[in-house]
């Protein structure tokens, strides 16, 4: 009525409903919603699941290595929480998983119960989460250009290796 009250005389509204039309109501209420009324100060129902959290990665690297900051800057802006571990020398973190010479890159990232070797595009890791399949990791090798956290222009496609018991297989190419 406080709304009413500003619009229209107090005594139009008084006098009876028929003023109060179908066609003028809906005016009224479009425009209460358009100009913050009385109801727009009250936070809106949510029918909407609450936001997931988002998904925890540790990454382990070198604390010399600059692309491996800047893979955590991108995993980060992919909706990841990336907490660091700085260590000296990875090479016995990549050997006690089981990690080949030649899948290896310059850092090793750990998510749930799989390794994620080198800058791995965060396709490959939904991919590796939603799907679980029964493999210890995966891995893109090198630091290949223009690959997540990587300068340059990717000049070749990101083949993603799958890895279980030191034998590798294509996983994905994103």
């Amino acid at each position: 009525m406080a709304l009413l009250q500003g619009l229209i005389p107090l005594t139009a509204v008084r006098r009876g409903s028929a003023l109060l039309s179908v066609p003028l109501v809906a005016v009224l209420v479009l425009f209460a919603a358009a100009c913050g009324g009385e109801a727009a100060n009250e936070p809106a129902a949510s029918t909407e699941e609450p936001a997931a959290a988002a998904q925890a990665i540790t990454v382990h690297k070198s604390p010399t290595c600059g692309c491996c900051g800047e893979y955590e800057r991108y995993l980060e802006e992919e909706g990841f929480e990336v907490e660091s571990r700085m260590m000296d020398d990875t090479t016995e973190l990549k050997d006690s998983l089981g990690i080949p010479q030649d899948m290896r890159s310059c850092h090793t990232s750990m998510v749930d119960e799989y390794f994620v070797e080198g800058h791995v595009p965060v396709e490959a890791i939904e991919k590796l989460l939603e799907e679980r399949p029964p493999i210890e990791g995966i891995a893109l090798p090198g630091m290949i250009s223009g690959s997540p956290g990587m300068a340059g222009v990717q000049a070749q496609p990101l083949t993603v290796y799958s890895i279980v018991a030191g034998e590798t297989a294509e996983f994905m190419t994103p």
